[in-house]
């Protein structure tokens, strides 16, 4: 390079190569794409997910290590990371359904999630049935030639169903279905959903994957490799590949996963239980109470029941309201799985494409409020939930 003038000297850097260390912490591999010495070798990295590293849609160094550590966490072959949880939701649906195939999704679907599928249904011509997340007779009933896959969350988003994972994951496979479960409240702590037969897992990596709110992120994760390069193929097309300083911070957040869910966990407990006792609370929605629909199935599936709950007041919507602006700790914000305490109105924001009687389908009135807990001190976090009920009531 001495040979050379400034103008090129200044365009071809040096470029590290490290052998006999490894580092520490995952590098940040920021570039749009990589040097070859071999032609062969360049073309077959732009075929396959498993070959050398070609260009940062295609893949990259630190979203390879997020995939290899996220399928590892699920108990998956392989996983495609992509931009946020909807980009992993769109690829596994738009890559796996066409024109004329038929859908059977669980009844308590996350918002975005919900007007996806109503957008297949207008746009493309993709049929859909509901079926409650832990009715396996009614997913074989309403099966057709045509159905292509079934579609479950762990936890739902935000009643809280929890989905009887192992009997519907059976059902699917005995009618030859794949599964796909969005695992995204659970996380792999607390579920790991091809344990219990499920083909696909999604994730908004945004939530308690990354854990700072700080990032956006999805993933996809896979059972088998065929289905995963399928994915991944249409993945590519579609341009959902995300950035790797996105990556990188879901990586950091990762490393602290396990003791941020017992905290999440520790907290809601707390709080739903105090709520639930509370005059001015109609109902609370978390699968850790008896009284939830879903407990028998969370005490079968789960090891502890969540991060996420939500709840309604005896005011309706104008209680919730005056509730949500009378917190001074809590914040007024969208997401999950950070480790600040979020709250939100469904009815207005995470599911608000829904009309009122898909609102009544999920289980949410104008009135609920879901609530997001944080790893602050449960006893603060009360305090402030207690002076704003007062408030409310």
């Amino acid at each position: 390079m001495s040979e050379l003038r400034a103008e090129t000297r200044a365009v071809h850097l040096p470029r590290p190569v490290i052998s006999g260390s490894v580092p520490i912490s995952v590098p940040i591999y920021q570039t749009s794409g990589f040097v070859f010495d071999d032609p062969e070798v360049f073309a077959d990295g732009m075929g396959r997910p498993d070959g050398a590293f070609v260009y940062g849609r295609l893949s990259n160094p630190t979203v390879r290590s997020l995939e290899e550590a996220v399928a590892g966490l699920e108990g998956g072959v392989a996983a495609v990371a992509t931009a946020s949880g909807m980009g992993a939701i769109n690829s596994v649906l738009l890559g796996l359904l066409k024109p004329g195939d038929h859908l059977i999704a669980q009844k308590a679907l996350y918002g975005g999630t919900a007007a996806m599928i109503n957008d297949l249904v207008a746009r493309f011509g993709i049929a859909v049935s509901y079926v409650a997340e832990d009715d396996p007779a009614a997913l074989r009933a309403a099966a057709r030639p045509e159905t292509k896959l079934v579609y479950l969350e762990t936890i739902a988003n935000p009643v809280c169903q929890v989905a009887d994972l192992p009997a519907m994951c059976a059902a699917a496979k005995e009618l030859g279905l794949l599964s796909v479960v969005d695992n995204t409240f659970a996380s792999p702590v607390l579920c790991r959903p091809l344990e219990h037969g499920a083909d696909i897992v999604v994730h908004s990596t945004t939530k308690y994957l990354s854990g700072h709110t700080d990032v956006l992120g999805g993933i996809a994760v896979f059972a088998e490799d065929a289905l995963y390069r399928k994915v991944w193929h249409f993945a590519i097309e579609l341009g959902s590949t995300p950035d790797p300083f996105a990556a990188w911070l879901t990586l950091r957040g990762m490393q602290t996963l396990p003791l941020r869910m017992e905290r999440h966990c520790a907290n809601t407990r707390v709080l739903a239980g105090r709520l639930a006792e509370h005059p001015a609370v109609s109902a609370v929605h978390w699968p850790g109470l008896p009284s939830h629909p879903s407990h028998d199935v969370a005490v079968k599936l789960l090891p502890e029941f969540g991060g996420v709950f939500s709840f309604d007041l005896v005011g309706g919507r104008a209680a919730g309201e005056k509730f949500m602006a009378s917190l001074k700790l809590a914040l007024l914000a969208p997401s999950l799985g950070g480790v600040e305490t979020l709250v939100l109105h469904p009815a207005t924001t995470s599911h608000r494409s829904l009309s009122a009687e898909e609102l009544g389908r999920h289980g949410i009135s104008e009135g609920t409020v879901r609530v997001a807990v944080g790893i602050e001190h449960a006893e603060d976090l009360w305090a402030d939930f207690a002076q704003a009920l007062d408030g409310a009531h």
